[in-house]
Formats: C-alpha cells, structure tokens, sequence
C-alpha cells in the first residue's frame, strides 16, 4: 500500500496554501537506489474534483524547504501560492538527486572526467516508477499535453534531452541553465541531430551573470531550436536574465514567469 505523509513543513498544507507529501524509500529498479519523493499540491486541491497538469523536476531537494535545499531553495511554495491566484495550478513533483551520482544520472552523455552516462536509466525511472505512482495517487491530467519535465544546471540537460527522448510522455521541458558544457557540449550536437525539433514547448533560460560560455552555449541552442523548427514566442520561451547567476533564488523566480507557458496558459 502506497503511504503519502504529510511533508513537515510549517504552514504548508493550512487552508488556502499548498499541500506537500513525501513518499519515503522510492525504490528505483532502474538505478538500484532509494530516494524520497515530494509532490506539492495546488492550494485548491482538496477543494476541487478537478484533475491537474504535472511537473516533474529534478534536483527535488532543492525546490521547497531551504533545511533541505544545498545552497538555498526555488521558493516553490510561495510562489505556486501565488500562480494560483492568478488560476495557474499545477502539480509539481520534486526528484531529488542522488548525490554523489548526480552527474551520472542526469547525463546521457560520457564526459570522460566528469562522469555521466545514466540518464536514460533515470529517465526510465521517472517514467516508469514515478510517474504510475503520482498518477495513481493524485488527481493528475497524465497526458502529455498536461505533462511537463524541467531542472536546472544538469537537471536542465536532462529535461530537455528527456523531452525528446519520451515524447510520448512529456509536452514540455522547462530548461533552466542548461549545463551544455558537459561531455563537451554533446547535448547541442543531439539537438543538431533531431529532426524535428518541435517536439513541444521549450522554456529556455540564462543568468547574464553566469559566465561568458554559459550564456553563448544557450544562445547556441536557442539558434539549433529555432533553426528545428521551434518558433519564438508560440512553442519557444527564451530569456537572458540580467545580473543574475547560476543559482537557485534565480530560477525560482524565473520559474514564476515560465509555468504559464509550459502548460501552454498566458499569465
């Protein structure tokens, strides 16, 4: 029997706000490992019948409580608060990494030095094991139209190659600071490869702040997308966000901006 606990989080889950449970002890046949699992639930859950798109993101540990978070968290909370009284609601599902196989999972690609090579099993394992068990525990809208990955860092590597690598499942990918440096930037030769690109809408962002590199290997990729057949404004979501770098407060508040737009709404 699957057991849900209330995530211990003061204030969450009061009338009005969103609700945060933890499934403990995931097990991932996939990656022969064990993480918890989080989901936030729109503040009018309980209230409504209603079904509700999904985010699934990665590096989950970091998105919610800052006890929990490695270098501060996405605001996540506050801010699905506030997308709510705009009546942007979703469910979003936090991932989190497994540490020192980080870089292993949330790669496809072999960087000789820096590892990497198991996304594919991780993607299998958000797929197969952690989607079936969102989707039979909450009122979710599971189509891929109402289904959107996304992830910061590597995190966003991994969400914009699982997009493509299971379209059938994802209509989305919110891509935050992709790092398209790793394996020697073999995610944008994947992209040049794709045919089509269009496979569904694309949020892809920079901090100005980040590096000289960071921002040309997204302006690189924006380029490959659109060259794809992705089109600015309608399936592609861009933004360069002056002064700020590659950290957490930055994609949350990006984040707030980009959630409308991956479940195809205007604010």
């Amino acid at each position: 029997m699957i057991e849900w606990q209330p995530y211990p989080l003061e204030g969450a889950g009061a009338p009005g706000q969103v609700a945060l449970w933890r499934l403990p002890d995931v097990l991932s046949p996939q990656l022969r490992n064990y993480r918890d699992i989080t989901v936030a639930l729109p503040p009018s859950y309980q209230a409504e019948g209603a079904g509700y798109p999904v985010v699934y993101m990665q590096d989950g540990q970091n998105l919610f409580d800052p006890a929990a978070s490695f270098a501060g968290d996405w605001g996540l909370v506050s801010t699905l608060e506030s997308l709510a009284r705009d009546d942007v609601r979703a469910i979003v599902v936090g991932i989190p990494n497994s540490g020192r196989r980080r870089r292993y999972e949330y790669s496809p690609f072999r960087d000789i030095i820096n590892g990497g090579g198991g996304g594919d099993r991780y993607l299998a394992f958000l797929v197969e094991t952690v989607k079936p068990l969102v989707d039979g525990s909450f009122r979710t809208r599971p189509d891929r139209a109402h289904t959107v990955i996304a992830g910061s860092s590597l995190g966003g590597l991994i969400s914009l190659y699982g997009l493509y690598r299971y379209a059938d499942y994802f209509g989305a990918a919110g891509v935050f600071s992709p790092a398209l440096w790793f394996a020697d930037g073999a995610m944008l030769d994947f992209a040049r490869g794709m045919a089509p690109l269009s496979v569904g809408r694309i949020h892809l962002d920079v901090g100005a702040d980040e590096g000289e590199e960071a921002v040309m290997d997204v302006r690189t990729l924006r380029e490959i997308l659109l060259a794809g057949g992705q089109a600015a404004g309608r399936n592609l979501s861009y933004l360069e966000e002056a002064g700020a770098d590659h950290d957490e407060a930055a994609w949350g508040r990006r984040f707030r901006a980009a959630l409308p737009f991956l479940l195809g709404r205007e604010e």
